[in-house]
């Protein structure tokens, strides 16, 4: 799994595509840097790696836009050693980038195709989620609650109660809302019942699917 003197450049290249468009958080942007996005995509698409666009990676999912995994990262506001549950493991890039910046990651997949790449493909180039899990993420992870953290990369129709619940007090999720196009959704919990709800703008995802399993 070669990572060349180029491809490094294009990712340095890219970091500043990424900046450019207002990511300001620095171990968001180390970590945009420092992983081989080229090794996450199919090798049809692999010169196109390092520009800022979403790809196809199988079972109708896509990597998404290195600009959305950034985005969504910084307002997640990961901190080393939190515990993040992401929905939607797909290619496995998005949740390199949390165990990059020291976050401890359980993502869930429900293809069982990428799940079974995904799970052998991470490990091999150094990137090793706490749990790895075939299941549906609108039900979360509850034997693992609660999270510092939930960060949700495919599109949701609503927002899934089980996720809210599953937050620690001082938690976000990070959630993009919406059928065709999605806004941006961060929700803080506060309290035991009480959440901030912040919208940033909109997005497009894949549909989050549920009940495969």
């Amino acid at each position: 799994m070669k990572d060349t003197l180029k491809q490094q450049g294009k990712r340095q290249q890219l970091v500043k595509i990424v900046e450019a468009k207002g990511i300001r958080n620095e171990q968001v942007l180390a970590a945009i840097g420092k992983i081989p996005r080229h090794l996450f995509i199919d090798s049809g698409f692999e010169g196109y790696a390092y520009e800022d666009k979403p790809f196809p990676i199988g079972a109708d999912q896509t990597i998404s836009q290195p600009y959305t995994v950034a985005r969504q990262t910084e307002l997640l506001e990961v901190k080393k050693g939190d515990k993040i549950v992401e929905i939607g493991t797909g290619s496995g890039y998005q949740a390199a980038v949390l165990i990059e910046m020291g976050a401890q990651v359980y993502t869930i997949e429900r293809q069982k195709e990428l799940f079974k790449k995904t799970s052998l493909f991470l490990p091999k180039i150094g990137y090793r989620p706490k749990k790895m899990i075939f299941g549906d993420g609108y039900k979360g992870l509850p034997e693992y609650a609660p999270f510092d953290g939930i960060i949700v990369t495919a599109g949701a129709p609503f927002v899934p109660k089980p996720l809210m619940e599953q937050l620690k007090v001082g938690g976000k999720l990070v959630i993009p809302v919406g059928e065709k196009v999605q806004i941006m959704t961060v929700y803080t919990r506060k309290s035991e019942k009480e959440f901030e709800k912040k919208e940033y703008g909109e997005f497009r995802f894949v549909p989050m699917l549920e009940d495969k399993v």
